[in-house]
């Protein structure tokens, strides 16, 4: 484990006493010229950098009209302030979301306002120095965009919002972040995230097809590139390649199968992530999405299902449509994009598939809302479907389901700690410190109810999960994908 301290869990999550600069030391790697400029970025710090980030932040200003009420509304109420995953774990003062949002709103001050062109001192306001373009990258990597402040902030302020707008004016300028920027990179290249090329895919699927065949006796198929399919399944590329990830993969297949839905992958979109969102690039965004577009019109599908992702599904739900419609040449009897928790909880509510929910019995199951389809998105066509739909699919298979604490799920939901782009071992702090608000709430449930498994749908959070749940006393393998307690609970018929 890493050289650093590990928050103590307590009964109850308190106002942390501040630490200041407590993580000024924290930053991602920065990006090297060769994963900026494939996404339209300088490839080094420009020589006349401030001007050129005084023009993007106006350019910014200028198309976004709700970045510019954010930067005025804010009255520094401290709604805000203990509603951070990363200030209750690292306690350092510039984690409150109101003070993280202030490193960019005292630039704006300082070159859009007139009050702080001529009295900046009154009012907040700063130059755009070297020093604060680095507290910029350290403190704007310090924010998951998970947007749990904006859910209690009285006038509506969207810290993620900041953040993107922040981390695109750094782009600009050539500051990035290597791991955000070479994942979108490779994503260009290839087609995902882990850079998996077509012949690895095939293999991967087709080593699933013998692992099912092996357990169940039954032939289920995963299918790479098939033209004519139903079904365009888009899923992390996570899924193919570690656990618990790849088991919901399994689970996936196995209910197409029952189903008789024809189904298919495909080697040019095998990435549902788009880390685009993460940086704040609307054109970046827009190229890893139409990829999907182009995947469904080649392979001639009728409808496109979005597996477990958290952003993704905020990314498919919220502008898939903008990106990259219209979609016009799909069934309209679905929606554009369905996500595989309505399916598979659709067909559940029809009887269309046997389940044995004792098969899941050695295990006593919670959920863990993800934070991007909790505040971003929504499920099914009744609202709040994004926090029915995934537990009544739970409690389907599973005979052993308990909610975490009230105030720590649904919209309330903490993050993971490892999204918006901070899931890289360079953050590993940061990443373990902001876990403490959902192990703490975890903790509790597995002392009061037993709880042994934490199930999500975020292919983010798995990864998270498996990561920092060793450094709070629980085992790796206790994170599972909803799909993988489906595909143990699902009964194949040996016929279809």
């Amino acid at each position: 484990m890493a050289d650093f301290e590990t928050p103590e869990v307590k009964e109850y999550l308190d106002m942390p006493g501040l630490k200041p600069d407590a993580m000024s030391h924290s930053q991602p790697f920065v990006s090297r010229d060769e994963f900026q400029e494939p996404l339209g970025f300088p490839g080094e710090l420009v020589d006349d950098w401030q001007n050129v980030a005084i023009a993007k932040l106006g350019e910014l200003l200028d198309k976004n009209r709700g970045l510019q009420v954010f930067m005025d509304a804010c009255v520094k109420c401290g709604a805000c302030t203990d509603k951070c995953h990363y200030f209750h774990g690292t306690s350092d003062p510039r984690n409150m979301p109101v003070a993280r949002q202030d490193l960019l709103r005292s630039v704006y001050r300082r070159y859009f306002t007139w009050p702080g062109r001529l009295f900046p001192k009154l009012v907040g306001a700063q130059d755009l120095t070297e020093e604060v373009l680095d507290q910029w990258y350290s403190y704007f990597h310090q924010c998951s965009e998970c947007r749990r402040c904006s859910v209690y902030c009285p006038y509506g302020i969207d810290t993620a919002e900041v953040t993107m707008a922040t981390r695109e004016i750094m782009n600009a300028v050539g500051k990035g972040q290597k791991y955000s920027n070479e994942i979108i990179g490779k994503v260009f290249k290839i087609g995902n995230n882990l850079g998996l090329p077509q012949p690895a895919l095939q293999d991967t699927l087709e080593g699933l097809e013998e692992e099912v065949k092996e357990d169940t006796g039954v032939d289920v198929r995963y299918p790479l590139d098939e033209k004519g399919a139903e079904v365009l399944l888009v899923t992390p590329s996570a899924d193919f390649f570690a656990e618990p990830h790849v088991d919901g993969l399994i689970g996936y297949g196995k209910v197409f199968h029952q189903a008789g839905i024809s189904w298919t992958l495909s080697s040019h979109a095998s990435e549902a992530a788009n880390f685009g969102l993460f940086i704040g690039s609307p054109e970046n965004m827009r190229k890893i999405a139409l990829r999907v577009r182009e995947a469904a019109e080649e392979l001639g599908v009728k409808r496109i299902v979005f597996g477990e992702c958290g952003h993704a599904w905020r990314v498919a739900y919220s502008f898939l449509n903008t990106l990259a419609g219209p979609f016009d040449f799909l069934d309209p009897r679905y929606p554009v994009p369905q996500h595989i928790c309505e399916v598979t909880h659709d067909l559940i509510q029809r009887g269309a598939l046997t389940l044995d929910r004792s098969a899941n019995d050695h295990r006593r199951v919670t959920f863990h809302d993800s934070c991007n389809v909790a505040r971003a998105s929504r499920m099914g066509d009744t609202p709040g479907g994004q926090f029915t739909i995934p537990r009544e699919i739970l409690r389907a298979v599973c005979n052993h389901y308990y909610d975490m604490p009230p105030d720590t799920i649904g919209e309330a939901t903490f993050c993971c700690g490892g999204g918006g782009g901070l899931l890289t071992d360079d953050l590993m702090e940061l990443r373990v410190k902001g876990a403490l608000p959902r192990m703490q709430a975890l903790r509790q449930v597995a002392d009061e109810e037993g709880v042994t498994h934490l199930a999500a749908i975020c292919a983010i959070c798995k990864s998270q999960f498996a990561k920092v749940l060793p450094y709070y006393g629980f085992e790796m393998d206790q994170i599972v994908s909803v799909h993988q307690l489906v595909s143990d609970a699902i009964v194949l018929d040996p016929a279809r």
